[in-house]
């Protein structure tokens, strides 16, 4: 998977993310840990949540409207 991705210096650390997956945002204290820090946020955010692993609560699922 290929994506843009944006990077700002601010201050002593790089930001970065991509438009192209919304929510996918870290930094580093250079660029190129800032783009590590990037694939990883991706990676872990394309994970599926397995409820079943889960401490035994009630749990609700509902779509809501944003």
């Amino acid at each position: 998977m290929k994506v843009k991705a944006t990077f700002v210096k601010d201050g002593d650390w790089w930001v970065a993310w991509t438009d192209d997956v919304p929510g996918a945002m870290t930094q580093g204290k250079t660029i190129e840990e800032a783009r590590e820090n990037l694939i990883d946020a991706i990676a872990e955010m394309q994970k599926t949540v397995d409820l079943t692993a889960l401490p035994k609560r009630e749990i609700i699922l509902e779509e809501i409207e944003v």
